[in-house]
């Protein structure tokens, strides 16, 4: 998973046919449950562009998205969000796949 390294990049990805961006910290024990299984589910949707957000280095970033919880999700497809995941519970592998495979086509 790449990490974000500007704002101005995240406007730019979020124009791709499809990207999956995840809000973490690396202080969020949640986050550090689900990064073991993150290389699987990027596996299992290749089509997908996936970023590693920093919620401590882009908070502004966060606020614009309303992603106030971690960690978290946001599709985008061709400039548009088709879905988010955001909250500030625990997610499974499962979880995280059934919400990337129930993303607009």
């Amino acid at each position: 998973m790449r990490n974000l390294q500007t704002t101005e990049e995240f406007h730019e990805l979020t124009k791709e046919s499809a990207a999956i961006f995840m809000f973490t910290a690396g202080w969020c024990p949640d986050c550090r449950v689900i990064d073991p299984v993150m290389p699987e589910v990027q596996k299992a949707f290749p089509d997908h562009t996936f970023v590693s957000v920093d919620r401590d280095q882009f908070i502004d970033l966060c606020i614009e998205q309303n992603v106030y919880g971690i960690p978290s999700f946001l599709a985008y497809a061709h400039g548009q969000e088709t879905g988010r995941f955001v909250s500030k519970d625990r997610k499974t592998q499962a979880e995280i796949e059934g919400f990337i495979s129930n993303l607009p086509k």
